[in-house]
């Protein structure tokens, strides 16, 4: 497969296979027909058990249990082999989970530039200045385990900016930020797609204020 980058994320049909179908009638994400382009930002407004964190997911191709297809480009995810995934996730679709995530014996530092080792869209110098922006610089050489979360969340955020990306995923970012620190990490974010051409995709409880979205969709 020559996939190298992703212009757009379809949907088709898709549901999670644990789910009823009728979950279909009153989402407009399951069972429907959706497309994600490039340079999009996409709010989606996600309530406790509707299948946030499992959207999120199977955008990513980290789970597989649904019907219908996800497809990159027009390539269904199921149909990608996993070398080709990793690539992907190098290149093309970065992401912010939920849990994290983190290596907890490594330093918050070393939990960034890994990302930023395996294709390194920014030098080394602007870890410390995101970390300083995000207010966690003085953490960067200390244990991920000694971070509170709401640091933790910084560090995944920052994370996943050290990569290329065309879609950015995320999925409650800001679970354990205040409002302030949440508005300047969505800043950064905001930026770093821009500077690229990428798509967000962010999945929440609630709507925000200061994220721009262009389309908005309840799950």
């Amino acid at each position: 497969m020559a996939l190298t980058l992703i212009m757009f994320i379809q949907l088709n049909d898709l549901l999670p296979l644990y789910f009823d179908p009728s979950k279909k009638t009153s989402s407009e994400i399951w069972g429907k027909q959706l497309t994600f382009q490039n340079g999009e930002y996409i709010k989606i407004v996600a309530p406790s058990g509707s299948g946030k964190t499992s959207l999120i997911h199977f955008l990513y191709g980290l789970r597989t249990q649904f019907s219908g297809t996800v497809l990159y480009d027009t390539i269904p995810v199921k149909e990608i082999n996993k070398e080709q995934l990793a690539l992907l996730r190098k290149d093309s679709i970065s992401i912010v989970l939920q849990d994290m995530r983190l290596f907890n014996e490594e330093t918050a530092f070393d939990n960034i530039n890994i990302k930023r080792q395996l294709n390194p869209y920014h030098a080394p110098e602007k870890i410390e200045e995101m970390a300083s922006r995000l207010g966690i610089k003085d953490k960067l050489h200390f244990k991920c385990k000694t971070c509170s979360f709401g640091e933790q969340q910084r560090i995944a955020i920052i994370r996943s900016l050290m990569q290329p990306f065309d879609f950015l995923l995320l999925d409650e970012p800001f679970s354990h930020l205040d409002n302030k620190n949440s508005e300047t990490a969505m800043e950064l974010m905001l930026e770093e797609a821009k500077s690229r051409n990428a798509a967000i995709i962010f999945a929440d409880l609630e709507r925000i204020d200061y994220f721009p979205f262009t389309r908005l969709y309840h799950l």
